[in-house]
């Protein structure tokens, strides 16, 4: 991410299967990963940001990296990479090509300080340095105008530390765990978007109220026109106003789609990836219902709302007070024990790659965990289709 928290871009890592690793085989997983960049589309991987591959002396020096496109391609260079004159011309010709160049986890007195002159960005790991060395690095590789980018910045906290000294851009976990702040006002139309989520949960639906509600907030309306006309939804006529798309939809669907295009609104000026994660999340849920416990609770429903607060910049708490959901639903999402406890782990451990906790949760689920894999991707891929239509 860069200084204003927005996405830059995505890291690809390869793991063999669902294990935590890879086989040991740096150069086979390097291949590997390219294989499966290409194979995917980094339009789907990477939601159209830069893709960073981790590239090894062989994947460099025969020149495979250049199998996707210059543009959308970070070539980043892992540590164990001697700067030796091959892989220097190979990196000379990458940056004739239009490639960024990365250097991974690159330390004080690093020995690839001569690729370091021809480097868009370097990678300086927040465990492996201090302070001291940190700032150092940034007043050394100024000269070069290189990037600087933070690895391992796991709280808001080391956010602002790393961007108080000097980085530009920033890798971790913080941006999935927003900052709350309690004291400031939610705006109108985020207001609307609750009422929405807030109607459509009622036992019984008001369908006038909804319409109303919908024509009231014009990007919901527009947005939920532009959904059920498009090609995911299969529908054979036009939707020509919000009461045609009320009346052609069963109730079910109603609900689904109105939650959907509520929690997307809700979404449209924080980064992006929350919005992708959101549905992502809502559709491997939904998936995953008929295959698992869940009680009466609505899988697709928990997938969307998880991120719920994060789009609006308000607690949890405050939002689940206005939305009668259901008691498993509300207790998961506040992180109390839950009958949905484990269907959540599963989605998070497949979105944070922790193959080793997806892989025990499958198991305790008496699922197949590569069925399950498939299943996440396939979610990717709605999710991006869905997403396109905005």
């Amino acid at each position: 991410m860069d200084r204003e928290e927005k996405v830059f871009g995505y890291e690809l890592l390869f793991r063999d299967g669902m294990v935590n690793a890879f086989s040991g085989d740096t150069d086979e997983a390097s291949r590997a990963t390219l294989d499966r960049s290409l194979l995917m589309g980094l339009d789907v991987l990477c939601d159209g940001k830069r893709a960073f591959v981790n590239c090894t002396r062989d994947t460099l020096i025969k020149g495979l990296v250049t199998l996707l496109p210059a543009a959308s391609t970070v070539v980043e260079i892992l540590e164990s990479v001697a700067p030796d004159p091959d892989v220097v011309e190979a990196c000379r010709s990458l940056k004739e090509s239009g490639y960024m160049i990365a250097l991974d986890d690159y330390v004080a007195d690093d020995a690839r300080v001569s690729l370091a002159e021809m480097a868009d960005i370097i990678k300086v790991d927040m465990r492996l340095t201090t302070e001291e060395q940190r700032g150092i690095l940034i007043a050394q590789h100024k000269q070069w105008r290189c990037l600087m980018l933070a690895e391992k910045i796991e709280t808001h906290g080391d956010f602002v530390q790393a961007r108080d000294q000097g980085f530009v851009f920033f890798q971790g976990y913080f941006f999935r765990r927003p900052e709350m702040l309690n004291t400031r006002d939610m705006p109108a139309n985020r207001l609307n978007y609750l009422r929405l989520l807030q109607e459509v949960s009622r036992p019984e639906l008001n369908v006038s109220e909804l319409e109303k509600l919908i024509k009231a907030e014009a990007s919901v309306c527009y947005r939920l026109l532009r959904y059920l006309n498009s090609a995911v939804f299969g529908l054979k006529s036009e939707i020509h106003s919000v009461r045609h798309a009320l009346s052609m939809l069963g109730e079910r669907q109603v609900r689904r789609w109105v939650r959907l295009v509520a929690a997307v609104g809700a979404g449209q000026d924080r980064p992006s990836d929350l919005v992708l994660s959101a549905l992502v999340r809502a559709r491997f849920g939904e998936v995953l219902q008929p295959i698992v416990p869940h009680g009466e609770s609505d899988l697709f429903l928990l997938g969307l709302l998880s991120l719920i607060d994060a789009m609006l910049e308000m607690p949890m708490t405050e939002i689940l007070e206005r939305i009668p959901l259901d008691g498993e639903t509300k207790a998961v999402l506040l992180g109390q024990p839950s009958l949905l406890r484990p269907v959540y782990q599963l989605m998070l451990a497949h979105e944070s790659g922790e193959w080793d906790a997806a892989g025990e949760l499958s198991q305790n689920l008496h699922l197949d965990s590569e069925e399950v894999a498939g299943y996440y991707w396939r979610a990717q891929q709605w999710a991006r289709e869905v997403s396109t239509g905005m």
